[in-house]
């Protein structure tokens, strides 16, 4: 479902259309505060196709996920202008033409023309000085048509138009790219016409560098999506600005993996599905921790620590494209049957994309868990403006001493936890604090009861 916002967005162009009985612009919309850019996942409806109030148009690819556009009122899909996966399209810009029943739809094309000339990016300064020649020996041709003439030829020493991979594949085959016929829009160049150019005999006899494609290893390049780009941008930007430093604590899980067992057994005679993982224990212990040591439950914001009275907690979870933190709110009031499912319900939202922008932005402590593939210990990346997040490692079966035991030791489920903070907003005493009481609550779980 697309958000409040992009639904407001999309209806007053929807009004527009409405109000005089022409063809609309229909932007780029913002699908959350901070988006200032968006990629076309796929359009939904065709070109000339009519639409429905409720009916989804468009899928927005952000930073985060994939968001559904859905129509408020009736109408028709005019003009496709950004088309299917389109990358980076600015907020605002033009990406479609919509219209109304009975409107005039001729004037759709002359739309997405002055649009893509409009976001055109202008040429470099640098690359017009060979022009002045050929205009001067050319006849003056009337001021709007000089620009679209330009395109088709580009004089030698001009820029050429390729996509980043196709510039990457070139200089590694040796292959020159203004001999490569581009078959993309506007002529630019693209990965497989580099990997389908073949240079003619003399070319290839007189090049000064051939690499042959044989000696090149084998490899697959993958886009980067908007959200692998983010997810890079932020974890640089923490680990660069933020002082981090880490505790790490040993837990015995022994009463925990007795206690579940016992809620299982009696959840799983009403629901087989409706099963507690020992995440949920972690995450309803992390909650009750984070009340009694409230500054671990903060955010340095430059001028402020703001502390917070709740635990909102960002539940790490991995996706084909990337790493997202739906948040799970007020943890600390929920029991750990409401826990269980709320956290399956945003994990699979998260894997699907469909999570909505309220869903993963906030949260005010985050949990990371490697467990479940056998990692045994971590340290994560904090997730600002958070000030800490837990790394959770797998419960192994240790040898540990056992004074009350005749051979002095005894076999315990040990789970080693890694707490990274902020030093800027968590003293090394807060943090052992904070882990000693985490600690408290799982090693004896019946206190999340009282």
């Amino acid at each position: 479902m697309a958000s409040a916002l992009a639904r407001s967005i999309l209806t007053r162009r929807l009004h527009v259309s409405a109000r005089r009985n022409a063809l609309s612009k229909f932007t780029m919309p913002a699908m959350s505060p901070t988006m200032t850019e968006g990629g076309i996942a796929s359009w939904k409806k065709k070109e000339g196709e009519s639409f429905a109030a409720g009916d989804v148009i468009l899928e927005i690819e952000t930073d985060k996920a994939t968001i559904d556009v859905e129509a408020q009122d009736d109408g028709i899909l005019a003009k496709i202008i950004a088309q299917d996966g389109a990358k980076g399209v600015p907020i605002g810009a033009i990406i479609g033409v919509v219209a109304e029943e009975g409107d005039d739809l001729s004037g759709a094309d002359q739309i997405a023309s002055e649009a893509s000339s409009a976001q055109a990016p202008p040429p470099p300064k640098e690359e017009k000085a060979p022009e002045p020649p050929k205009a001067e020996s050319a006849p003056k041709p009337s001021e709007p048509s000089s620009k679209t003439e330009t395109k088709p030829e580009i004089p030698k020493g001009d820029r050429i138009f390729a996509s980043p991979i196709a510039k990457k594949i070139a200089l590694e085959r040796g292959i020159p790219l203004a001999k490569v016929k581009g078959s993309g829009p506007e002529g630019r160049i693209l990965r497989e016409d580099v990997e389908k150019y073949q240079p003619s005999a003399s070319a290839a006899s007189t090049a000064s560098f051939p690499q042959p494609t044989s000696s090149l290893p084998d490899y697959v390049d993958t886009p980067v999506t908007n959200m692998r780009r983010t997810i890079g941008t932020r974890l640089t930007q923490s680990k660069q600005e933020i002082p981090h430093y880490y505790t790490t604590v040993d837990i015995n899980m022994d009463k925990v993996v007795k206690l579940r067992e016992v809620f299982n057994k009696t959840l799983g005679e009403k629901d087989k599905s409706a099963k507690l993982s020992v995440n949920d224990f972690i995450m309803k212990a992390v909650a009750l921790a984070l009340a009694d040591v409230p500054e671990a439950n903060s955010a340095w914001l430059g001028e402020v620590i703001r502390q917070y009275k709740k635990a909102d907690i960002s539940l790490a979870v991995a996706t084909p494209t990337g790493l997202i933190t739906p948040i799970v709110k007020d943890v600390g009031a929920k029991g750990l049957a409401t826990i269980s499912a709320e956290s399956k319900a945003l994990a699979k939202k998260a894997r699907d994309g469909k999570l909505q922008p309220q869903e993963y932005q906030g949260g005010t402590f985050t949990v990371s868990n490697l467990g479940m593939y056998g990692i045994s210990h971590f340290t994560a990346i904090i997730n600002p403006p958070q000030s800490c997040i837990l790394a959770i490692g797998a419960t192994q079966p240790i040898l540990v001493p056992a004074p009350e035991e005749d051979r002095g030791f005894k076999v315990a489920q040990i789970m080693k936890v890694t707490l990274s903070a902020d030093h800027r907003t968590v003293d090394g005493a807060v943090s052992a604090r904070w882990l000693t009481a985490f600690k408290g609550y799982l090693e004896n779980p019946l206190t999340f009861m009282l």
